[in-house]
């Protein structure tokens, strides 16, 4: 940091970087294990759960492990699936694919339709309650290092940078928050998680990391259509051959209904919208028909980790832990990590807790990747590591019935195609713009379809526009002078938020504009860029988005 920047340090056992349902769960297991531990959680999200987004139905095998007793003490985890329906969709109709040939993993029996960011609000205030200083509005912008070169802390709570970066009048340099542990539970492809990977080479041996977007929105629906405890998931149009992906359905309570839509960002067609094609799929008539008289109350997106077994990076460093999506636990066919996420908590803190019983710290928690890989994060991911990698390769069709195979092989503990790797990274997937033709989308019709910029006014996302961007060029010039001629500048599309233009007015030269007060925080940029020159980083405060109960 600036030699001339002086900042105050506070000292714990262990800081934890994000409150989702990982790092909220490892602060809960630490605090189970020894109420003297001192425990700090720190929130980049106006409060805890405003940066939420998940589905979701919960598997609620991580929480049973953490709280048994959470029905007890008043979880909000109320609407049990009731029905299970798949559906591949063309144009005008849909295939329903039966449930008995599918593999037990399947099965949403025993599961919940939650709210995770309302989730994450009661698991703060277990947290709480135990002891835990949890801190929102307190984005961590870089991390501390000690002599040894290990992770030793973290800055929070800087604010007041002009827009150029430099230390306005109201200037708060932060603190540094140190531990003898530092835990990264950030999500998908956080900043500090991303400097830690590359710095200790984590990846190396490991598949490149896959992605997904995954675009959301809370609708209520007429009571006479809402069916409580229903879950539905489909495949095909509108994306077909153009990219992988697929929607959800979820009715939870209150006649509201989740409606939510996931684009694999290793599509190659550089002209692909995934915003529009969310909005397109409500225009499906099974889809229109329930949303027709309904409304939608709130939107939001943020990428997924999809990479699976393969890609999970080395998860310690000396002094360090990744978490939960950190480190990239989705079990993608079942579209489900929160259970994973508060395994890999419980867990870190397990290690934690020896070693700090022990008199170490600082070190690797060897302990810790040890009980991901080989426990039953491992086991749950493991059975299903070629799907995803069959899918890219092989299109829908083969690789349903091929990944329903090689999962119904793995679920007696056999396998006949070993582990598949994955190829290029989502970035270097994208091809160019002369390749492909430009694909026409229609006009959202403010009833069943939006554009980008009115549904993010239903994410309450809101940034200072007085502070510096957090969306970061690595070289100002490339998007202009590379991605705009090679790639049509992609950026003006995949961005789920309207971040990103290219202007172009009469007689002038275009120019890129990054409206970085816009973002949702999804990272699709920092992930899907084919030149790789955005980079996200942590806004200044509790800016973004507010979700409500998503």
């Amino acid at each position: 940091m600036p030699q001339d920047i002086v900042r105050e340090q506070m000292e714990y056992d262990v800081v934890i970087v994000g409150a989702g349902p990982a790092g909220l769960s490892a602060a809960i297991r630490l605090k189970q294990l020894d109420a003297n531990l001192s425990v700090v959680v720190l929130e980049k999200g106006s409060e805890v759960g405003a940066h939420i987004l998940s589905g979701a139905v919960l598997d609620p095998s991580g929480l049973d492990a953490l709280i048994p007793d959470w029905k007890a003490k008043g979880a909000p985890i109320k609407t049990a699936v009731k029905e299970d329906n798949f559906y591949i969709l063309g144009p005008a109709g849909q295939m329903r694919i039966p449930n008995w040939p599918m593999p037990p993993l399947m099965n949403n029996h025993g599961n919940y339709i939650v709210s995770m960011a309302n989730v994450c609000r009661w698991m703060a205030q277990q947290a709480e309650e135990l002891g835990v200083e949890i801190f929102p509005g307190m984005a961590c912008s870089e991390l501390v290092y000690g002599d040894a070169g290990e992770v030793r802390g973290v800055v929070a709570g800087e604010f007041g940078r002009n827009p150029d970066g430099t230390p306005g009048p109201s200037y708060e340099p932060g603190m540094i928050l140190a531990g003898k542990y530092v835990f990264l539970s950030e999500g998908v492809r956080g900043s500090l998680a991303k400097e830690v990977i590359a710095k200790y080479d984590l990846s190396k041996g490991h598949c490149p990391q896959k992605f997904g977007l995954g675009m959301k929105e809370i609708w209520e629906i007429d009571p006479a259509k809402h069916r409580l405890g229903t879950v539905t998931h489909t495949m095909g149009w509108p994306l077909g051959s153009n990219a992988g992906g697929g929607s959800f359905i979820y009715h939870l309570e209150n006649n509201q209904v989740y409606v939510g839509f996931v684009v694999h960002l290793n599509y190659k067609n550089p002209h692909l919208y995934p915003y529009m094609e969310f909005q397109r799929f409500k225009h499906h008539p099974m889809v229109a028909e329930l949303l027709k008289g309904g409304k939608r109350v709130a939107y939001g997106a943020r990428a997924i980790s999809e990479g699976g077994w393969q890609s999970i990076p080395k998860m310690v460093a000396p002094g360090v832990a990744l978490l939960g999506c950190s480190a990239g636990l989705v079990n993608v066919p079942r579209i489900k990590g929160n259970h994973n996420a508060m395994l890999s908590g419980k867990a870190a803190a397990e290690a934690a807790f020896a070693a700090i019983q022990a008199g170490r710290q600082g070190d690797e928690l060897s302990a810790y990747e040890a009980d991901v890989r080989g426990g039953a994060i491992g086991a749950d991911l493991k059975k299903v590591r070629n799907v995803k990698p069959m899918w890219s390769k092989f299109g829908l069709i083969a690789s349903l019935m091929a990944g329903g195979a090689d999962m119904w092989a793995n679920t007696f503990g056999l396998t006949v195609l070993g582990t598949l790797k994955h190829g290029k990274n989502d970035a270097e997937s994208t091809g160019l713009a002369k390749d492909y033709a430009p694909i026409d989308y229609p006009k959202p019709d403010g009833v069943l379809s939006f554009d980008r910029l009115t549904n993010v006014a239903f994410s309450a996302t809101n940034h200072d526009e007085n502070q510096p961007a957090h969306l970061r060029l690595r070289d100002a010039s490339i998007p202009i002078m590379v991605n705009l001629p090679q790639y049509a500048e992609p950026a003006q599309r995949y961005c789920p938020a309207g971040v990103y233009e290219v202007i172009a007015e009469d007689g002038k030269a275009p120019r890129f504009q990054i409206n970085f007060q816009n973002c949702v925080h999804c990272k699709t940029c920092d992930i899907k860029d084919p030149s790789q020159n955005i980079t996200w980083t942590t806004p200044i405060g509790g800016g973004g988005p507010n979700y409500p109960n998503m």
